[in-house]
């Protein structure tokens, strides 16, 4: 949730005061510097708007608050000691008149402190939000190991409501709390729109409606024209985006379960695997070194696999865009037959334990085949790997946590490594990132001062580089030239 306004008047270091009483707790979704007369065709609602009173007089007070209040901002901001020495009783009696929130700024106190401060506070929001739906996902993951049911109960305790799995045609399969499965019945006019195939008209994959004390978001579960089964959730207050977000996760989840292997292995298995990083915890995960490959071929991986006795005993899950296949390393080069023709293919270096990193690397090798049109590629085989395997392992790792920790304290390392594979082009890094070029280049001179060098410099991006591979890959990529101890030389 964005802070309110009471929240930021009570920031110390602005010094604001309020004019017009006791303040609400009105959200603040931006911060707005206007001089204008009419700055309303350029809000949204919800800003607090702040001005030196510029163009303000006695006669245009009134009118200048009535657009502002019926535009639906925050509340007003007025510096004293620029343009007016205080503010203008003019201004301060239409403001309370038409109950608009009116602040002092003090002479002292600039524009762009009051909207760092408030940027702050909403990237500390959305932190927080991004951390606790991270988090939930993972909860409803292992939840989900256990089966729908477990699935459906965290899902009700995460959302603070109620939540109820139906089947196909409507009757509930597990209800938490048990005295939700009373709603089924009220819901199916909704179900029944959920059915309909798209070319008839039929919504997408979800409908919200609201009844007395109840917000409700109905979901389909499955991959076809027919679903399998139907989420239903409700709480007594419209769900958030963090609660959408956790919603989703669910569906997700319940439509892997209910959409049966076509191979036969153990989803189970997979999603610890590729989800937790706890490949143990199911038979059908290989013991001992294994590789990841990240497959683009979708149902064809899938058949090839399926049409060979060596392949079948590969987990695959469907991850996105492409398909994540789990290899016993001794049985690599016969997988790689198997899957030969059914599109490029990354394959990762030997891992055991958490596939995480593994999984990067097979997703990395596997963007990196398609741009060089191969079928299969290696991450080990990706420009600049072999340079890895030539470093000991603390002095590296400690250049590397030295190098990103203030990029690191300001999250900037994700907005780093994606100007670094970019290459430096800003245009390509944004897009990566899912944002405008001028937040990627705000972002960009926010790292260059942390690191006090230039990340345009071709030397300072190879260091980057590095030291960015060194903390994805772990001790995977280097350390290899021996036993520290002994001196034996190590086996790859």
């Amino acid at each position: 949730m964005p802070p309110t306004l009471a929240a930021v008047a009570a920031l110390p270091q602005l010094g604001l005061r309020s004019l017009t009483g006791p303040l609400p707790a009105t959200p603040v979704v931006w911060v707005a510097v206007s001089e204008l007369e009419d700055p309303t065709p350029f809000l949204e609602g919800g800003e607090l708007v702040l001005t030196t009173g510029m163009r303000l007089t006695a006669a245009n007070a009134e009118g200048y608050v009535s657009r502002l209040v019926a535009r639906g901002v925050a509340g007003l901001g007025f510096a004293v000691g620029v343009i007016h020495e205080t503010v203008p009783a003019g201004l301060l009696a239409a403001a309370r008149d038409q109950g608009l929130v009116l602040l002092e700024v003090p002479r002292p106190t600039p524009f762009i402190a009051i909207g760092k401060a408030v940027s702050r506070v909403l990237a500390a929001e959305w932190y927080e939000d991004v951390t606790r739906a991270f988090q939930a996902q993972r909860e409803l993951t292992r939840a989900a190991l256990t089966g729908p049911g477990a699935l459906v109960a965290r899902l009700a305790r995460l959302l603070g409501g109620w939540a109820l799995l139906l089947d196909a045609s409507g009757d509930v399969r597990h209800a938490e709390p048990a005295r939700a499965r009373d709603r089924a019945d009220a819901l199916a006019p909704e179900l029944s729109r959920l059915r309909r195939p798209p070319d008839r008209g039929g919504p997408a994959a979800s409908v919200a409606l609201a009844v007395p004390d109840d917000h409700i978001v109905v979901q389909r579960i499955g991959l076809g024209e027919r679903p399998r089964g139907f989420l239903a959730v409700g709480a007594d207050a419209p769900l958030p985006p963090t609660a959408h977000t956790i919603v989703g996760a669910a569906v997700a989840l319940l439509t892997l379960q209910s959409e049966t292997p076509r191979t036969g292995r153990d989803l189970r298995a997979s999603l610890a695997a590729l989800l937790l990083g706890r490949p143990g915890e199911g038979p059908a995960i290989p013991r001992g070194p294994v590789r990841v490959l990240a497959c683009a071929g979708g149902a064809a991986v899938l058949d090839a696999l399926e049409s060979d006795a060596a392949g079948a005993r590969c987990p695959a899950l469907p991850l996105g865009g492409h398909i994540a296949v789990i290899v016993p390393d001794g049985a690599l080069g016969t997988v790689e037959r198997i899957l030969a023709g059914s599109g490029p293919i990354g394959v990762s270096d030997p891992a055991s334990g958490d596939l995480r990193p593994a999984l990067r690397q097979a997703e990395e090798a596997l963007a990196a085949a398609g741009r060089s049109d191969r079928d299969v590629l290696h991450y080990s085989r990706l420009p600049g790997q072999g340079v890895l395997g030539l470093m000991d392992p603390g002095p590296a790792h400690a250049f590397a946590d030295a190098l990103l920790a203030p990029l690191r304290a300001e999250g900037l390392v994700e907005t780093v490594r994606a100007y670094v594979a970019a290459n430096g082009h800003g245009e390509a890094a944004a897009r990566a990132l899912g944002v405008h070029r001028h937040t990627l280049r705000s972002r960009m001179r926010k790292a260059a001062e942390l690191l006090g060098r230039d990340p345009d410099d071709p030397a300072v991006r190879a260091e980057l580089w590095i030291a960015l591979a060194i903390t994805s890959n772990g001790e995977e990529r280097i350390g290899h030239r021996g036993d520290s101890q002994s001196g034996a030389p190590r086996i790859p």
